[in-house]
């Protein structure tokens, strides 16, 4: 919004044209979304205190530690995150931009049906929240709409197309099969978010460090002479999306100072859902879904674990991990919290320091 109505007024006024640069309007929104964090933690949490006496559901065949730590916590943090990176991005992003609003539009859905889910799961009392088939058509229609929304007003030579890190120029036309593609990309990545959401802080950093790789790779996308030097797929626009992801890294920063151990608050699928919704489509504008795996692979391998597991349990009757996601494995090991969530953060930084160096390698 103060790009929009800012910018006109910079040839009368210098200082103004600051609002031209995505730089700026970047630091603008993290700070923005950090204060707002701040500002409204307190005011969020005892509301959702006051709505749910009893806290989050605990799983009974989890770790037995999680029934006497997590037991009262209020869930649906996520309502925090939604509305620091909303409010922020509005504030700052040229609103003008088709992609600020596909994203803002995935995230705010995702997060609807995350809200509806946790509101289930309270009401209930009990893990069973939104029907699992009603859900993934959701999040699917959702998906496939922001998918083709992408598609229409993506640089023609791009259209339908799928990017493969490494090569230069190597562009897979995949006609309609894209929105197939795009749309997993979206509802695996807000899932694996999902996932790996299960102890104090554990998904919330690794999301903030894999968005700012992605709004790297959003300002160099979208901007001509970097693509060009770096052998990327411009896509004129997408710079804008660095607003959002700072604005996300800042919403995410504050609401970690309230869901670092012991947490005053869980984001729930309200903010897992949305925050993993938002990483695959900015994957899927910026034609870095295969980077995203690689940055995001902590969720992958989170994700994975629990496939392995079902399947192994199904066919053999065996379990491979102690309980899964992976996490909860090596918590039956006796490992502490602190000790699992420090060094997945380790390796989610390694992983998007990998991701990173695939700009470079073309």
């Amino acid at each position: 919004m103060l790009y929009n109505l800012l910018t006109p007024l910079a040839e009368d006024f210098i200082f103004f044209n600051l609002f031209r640069y995505l730089t700026f309007r970047g630091g603008g929104a993290v700070i923005t979304a950090l204060i707002l964090s701040f500002v409204l933690g307190p005011w969020v949490i005892n509301w959702l205190k006051a709505k749910q006496k009893e806290g989050q559901p605990i799983r009974e065949d989890g770790p037995e530690t999680h029934l006497l730590t997590k037991k009262g916590t209020p869930t649906m943090g996520g309502v925090l995150i939604l509305l620091a990176v909303a409010i922020s991005t509005l504030l700052w992003a040229d609103l003008s931009n088709q992609y600020v609003w596909i994203v803002l539009l995935v995230t705010g859905g995702y997060g609807a049906i995350g809200f509806v889910d946790d509101y289930k799961k309270l009401t209930s009392r009990s893990h069973k929240g939104l029907p699992g088939k009603l859900r993934l058509v959701l999040e699917i229609g959702i998906a496939v709409a922001a998918a083709y929304w992408i598609t229409v007003i993506s640089p023609e030579h791009l259209q339908f197309r799928f990017a493969l890190p490494f090569f230069k120029d190597a562009l897979l036309n995949l006609s309609w099969l894209f929105l197939a593609v795009a749309a997993v990309v979206m509802v695996g990545s807000a899932n694996a978010v999902n996932l790996t959401d299960g102890l104090d802080g554990l998904a919330i950093v690794p999301v903030m460090i894999a968005t700012g790789v992605f709004a790297l790779i959003a300002y160099l996308v979208g901007n001509a002479v970097f693509a060009n030097y770096l052998g990327l797929h411009g896509v004129p626009g997408s710079g804008e999306l660095a607003v959002f992801c700072a604005a996300l890294v800042g919403a995410s920063l504050g609401f970690l100072w309230f869901n670092a151990p012991p947490a005053m608050v869980f984001m729930g699928d309200t903010g897992s859902l949305s925050c993993g919704a938002a990483l695959g489509t900015i994957a899927v504008i910026t034609r870095h879904e295969l980077v995203l795996a690689i940055v995001g692979g902590l969720f992958v391998l989170e994700t994975v674990s629990v496939i392995v597991q079902v399947a192994s349990f199904k066919m053999t009757g065996k379990r491979v991990f102690r309980m899964a996601p992976l996490h909860h494995h090596f918590e039956k090991k006796g490992w502490a919290e602190p000790t699992i969530v420090i060094r997945f953060w380790i390796i989610a930084s390694i992983l998007a320091l990998i991701g990173l160096s695939t700009l470079k390698i073309r």
